[in-house]
């Protein structure tokens, strides 16, 4: 997924995202010069972080 597509999911600006996602710990896969994000991490880390279950 690219950062805009992961933003949109989160509900956050990109640019919050690409402040922020190494400290949230959202797993990446770099592509070139280019972040990408695959699905299945970003349900795993919703899963994980997901509060008041």
């Amino acid at each position: 997924m690219t950062p805009d597509q992961v933003a949109d999911v989160l509900g956050v600006t990109k640019r919050s995202l690409m402040d922020s996602y190494r400290r949230w710990g959202i797993p990446f896969v770099r592509v070139g010069k280019h972040i990408r994000f695959r699905t299945r991490d970003l349900d795993t880390w919703v899963d994980l972080n997901t509060e008041g279950r």
